[in-house]
């Protein structure tokens, strides 16, 4: 490929690691804004959300560009395309980040409520597996990804005791049912954003062996 090509792939590295950036941090203080009960923290991630669209829009443009000018082949083409679908999915993490704020935002009128175990939990794994994926992505490394893909049923099992709990909690406190169930929101958010950290691990290993693995384990 020529110079150009790889002045503008460049770009777009640039382009996608920096709306990565801007998605990690959403979804770090949006947790925070839940646990610190931080209405300025969720307004922030709220309103960040519109920057997050914006930027997703500019990978994609940029992506489509480079389809369209240099028509790349083989392991070029497999990044462009999974550049396009990682880019989706982060976006999509920016507004599930934004959506747990909006739950924030309610608790924070609310008398306060413990945050469950299994939700400090996923909050950990998810941000882990969400650091794993980019990662993967900028190392190209295959054991990081999938790791990523491995750790996806323990948030999906954390996620599912949620149902227990929140049975249990109301039954103690029958006032709390709306937080509690603002709660169950989040954690669903949480096991959404470990859905899409994983097709983003399996992006990648599109991208360096050619093989598509979403709903491998299905067939």
């Amino acid at each position: 490929m020529t110079i150009h090509y790889q002045r503008e792939v460049n770009k777009l590295k640039k382009l996608i690691l920096s709306v990565a950036a801007d998605v990690e941090e959403s979804l770090q203080c949006a947790m925070k804004s839940l646990i610190e009960r931080s209405e300025t923290l969720a307004k922030k991630v709220i309103e960040n959300d519109e920057k997050i669209d914006m930027r997703e829009i500019e990978v994609e443009e940029e992506c489509l560009k480079i389809l369209a000018l240099h028509q790349p082949v083989a392991i070029d083409l497999r990044y462009i395309i999974a550049v396009l679908k990682i880019n989706n999915d982060l976006e999509r993490i920016g507004d599930l980040a934004a959506n747990i704020a909006e739950r924030a935002l309610y608790l924070c009128t609310q008398p306060p409520v413990e945050i469950p175990t299994p939700i400090t939990k996923m909050v950990t794994n998810v941000r882990q597996m969400l650091k794993k994926s980019i990662d993967a992505l900028i190392n190209t490394d295959i054991e990081l990804a999938n790791e990523v893909c491995a750790e996806d049923t323990v948030v999906d099992n954390l996620h599912a005791s949620m149902f227990d709990y929140i049975t249990e909690a109301v039954k103690i406190s029958p006032e709390s049912f709306n937080s509690k169930l603002h709660l169950l929101g989040v954690s669903r958010y949480l096991e959404r954003i470990a859905d899409h950290t994983t097709n983003i691990a399996e992006d990648v290993l599109y991208m360096v062996k050619g093989e598509i693995h979403r709903h491998k384990n299905t067939l």
